[in-house]
């Protein structure tokens, strides 16, 4: 049985667009059975500077490993978390599984 999709409309501006999708259910106007995986590899993640307060020590330590693996200390410090992410993602995943 096919289901016959409402025509999405037109709209004069975002602000419009945004109202009318917070208020409808788009699967009433979009075939997601036809949906295909779209890349953008071009796009930037959004970045935030943030302040973080570390001891002195801890920070110089940073520095130094930074400085032997030939990085910046603060791609480090974004990589070691990222890392630290995905673990502790990967941990409770694992866990939520065998429960």
């Amino acid at each position: 049985m096919n289901k016959r999709f409402k025509p999405i409309p037109s709209f004069e501006t975002e602000a419009q667009e945004r109202a009318f999708w917070e208020s409808h259910d788009s699967s009433d106007y979009v075939d997601y059975s036809k949906a295909a995986l779209t890349r953008f590899p071009n796009l930037k993640p959004t970045t935030t500077a943030i302040s973080l307060r570390l001891p002195q020590s801890t920070l110089d330590s940073i520095k130094i490993q930074a400085n032997k693996m030939d990085v910046p200390y603060q791609s480090l410090m974004k990589i070691w978390l990222a890392e630290k992410l995905a673990e502790s993602t990967e941990i409770h995943t694992s866990a939520a599984l065998t429960e």
